[in-house]
């Protein structure tokens, strides 16, 4: 199973990364922000993504709505400081499966990626 993590920060990649490895997810590739998912997303043609909603240059919320156009299938969990009712409303809205609020922990994410990816084999 091929995983795309795009965010911003390279250690929250890394986590990120140690909690996939530590779930036997080893095909991950990473982006640092919507533009750098975009100009990969074609050819790694990943079975999910987490995404980050504050970068610069393409914002996760910017990423998503814009992938979304052209796949509305493979599933999308945002990654996010963001925690307020309103910005997990509008992450839903633009094509988001699921959400993590920053700080997580492995066991959370975990969670989250088993629930989004029964959802999608449902």
């Amino acid at each position: 199973m091929k995983i795309m993590l795009v965010d911003d920060s390279k250690t929250m990649r890394s986590i990120q990364k140690s909690v996939l490895g530590q779930l036997g997810y080893t095909e991950i590739e990473e982006a640092c922000d919507g533009q750098d998912a975009l100009s990969k997303v074609g050819a790694f043609e990943p079975d999910l993504l987490l995404v980050d909603w504050n970068m610069p240059n393409m914002d996760g919320i910017t990423f998503v709505k814009t992938y979304r156009q052209t796949n509305k299938t493979t599933p999308i969990i945002m990654v996010t400081t963001e925690s307020e009712k309103t910005r997990v409303i509008e992450a839903i809205k633009a094509g988001v499966n699921n959400y993590v609020v920053k700080p997580f922990t492995p066991d959370a994410l975990s969670q989250r990626i088993t629930e989004t990816l029964s959802k999608k084999a449902a």
